[in-house]
């Protein structure tokens, strides 16, 4: 974002948060967040799609039962200190190998591991995980691991901000029908040592019930950008903001409450956040693809039980209808695809990105080819 369009959004967050701000912006505007809201939408579906490795488990070329870790599920991704970090959910050292689903003993609910593997054509490669005194991959943030009252903890997705590195989490209370759980809360937790210990933030925090139970996080030019769904996958996306200097504070969130004339419109209430995707919506990552010039969104469908991927404008809209990235006769009982905008080949076109199947309980490594209309 040019210095001038920063200045501004900068100023916006000094302002009551209810208030509208918008700016003329320069020719030379970010086009991430400048997009033409009348521009006809460009993804026409995806091709190719191609399993590439088993990242995690018994079979994977990571080798991660040397660590006790033979069964674990998400894998968003993010960079902090010249590495891309692993976000893993509940992660268990022993199990049965015709074991289907979670489960498991040496039940761990969070895990990390990192790399610096730059090439993603034939799979990434663990440069390590974040270990405990045991050897074994490191809870990092700990759960009760009772049910009914804090089941567990995971993860949702993390970034870097102001030289320390944070987790978005959920503390999950139950796990109910399939796509359905029940959770206390929504936080942060926080490093300040490369990742070796986390600690949760008492702020800032959202509702058990809020549209900001899972989270993907992009930062535009010192402004963090939040898109979030609620406890489960059938809800809608919600979108959320906050200047990366005052990401521990409560107070300093805005919520985009709407988009007039196609300038978003931020509020300081989140239980009044606009909806910029309606739908079933679990498990998300947003990215900034240059192929075409938009950004994408991948998530689980709740309702289809696929993992779907959608175009998207500006940050908040308008977003196009979710398009099949991976269907169930594809991979039977998957979940959470994740993208990282690193990980992409020509121009873009190609993306790569993980995904869970609840059988093995591991995560896996796909690529796909973007197919455009124009």
């Amino acid at each position: 974002m040019p210095g001038l369009v920063l200045t501004v959004a900068l100023a916006c967050f000094a302002l009551a948060a209810t208030a509208t701000c918008s700016s003329t912006p320069p020719a030379a505007a970010d086009r991430r967040l400048d997009g033409d809201a009348k521009a006809p939408f460009v993804l026409a579906g995806v091709e190719g799609l191609t399993k590439v490795a088993q990242l995690t488990g018994h079979d994977s070329m990571n080798r991660t039962a040397d660590v006790q870790v033979v069964g674990q599920d998400l894998g968003s991704m993010f960079d902090a200190d010249g590495k891309t970090w692993f976000v893993f959910g509940d992660t268990f050292g022993q199990r049965d190998a015709d074991q289907f689903g979670g489960g498991g003993t040496e039940w761990r609910s969070n895990t990390l591991a990192w790399t610096t593997d730059t090439d993603p054509t034939d799979g990434i490669t663990f440069g390590g995980y974040v270990l405990d005194e045991q050897g074994r991959a490191k809870e990092v943030i700990p759960g009760k691991k009772v049910d009914n009252d804090e089941m567990t903890i995971i993860p949702t997705y993390g970034f870097a901000a102001n030289g320390a590195m944070y987790l978005a989490y959920m503390s999950v209370r139950h796990w109910g029908d399939p796509g359905e759980w029940e959770t206390n809360y929504a936080g942060l937790a926080k490093s300040t040592d490369r990742g070796q210990t986390w600690t949760p933030l008492a702020a800032p925090r959202w509702g058990g019930t809020s549209n900001f139970v899972q989270v993907s996080v992009t930062n535009l030019d010192g402004t963090l950008y939040f898109w979030g769904v609620t406890h489960g996958r059938f809800g809608g996306v919600a979108l959320m903001r906050v200047a990366e200097a005052d990401v521990e504070r409560h107070d300093a969130y805005a919520y985009l409450t709407g988009v007039e004339d196609g300038e978003p419109v931020w509020g300081s209430d989140p239980a009044k956040a606009h909806r910029v995707v309606e739908g079933t919506v679990g498990e998300l990552s947003v990215v900034w693809n240059d192929y075409l010039g938009r950004w994408l969104m991948t998530s689980t469908d709740g309702a289809a039980e696929a993992a779907v991927i959608r175009e998207g404008i500006t940050p908040w809209g308008p977003w196009g209808e979710p398009q099949p990235l991976v269907t169930q006769a594809d991979l039977p009982g998957l979940y959470s695809p994740y993208l990282h905008p690193r990980y992409v080949t020509n121009g873009g076109r190609t993306v790569y990105f993980t995904i869970s199947q609840w059988g093995p309980y591991n995560v896996l490594w796909y690529r796909a080819d973007l197919k455009r209309t124009a």
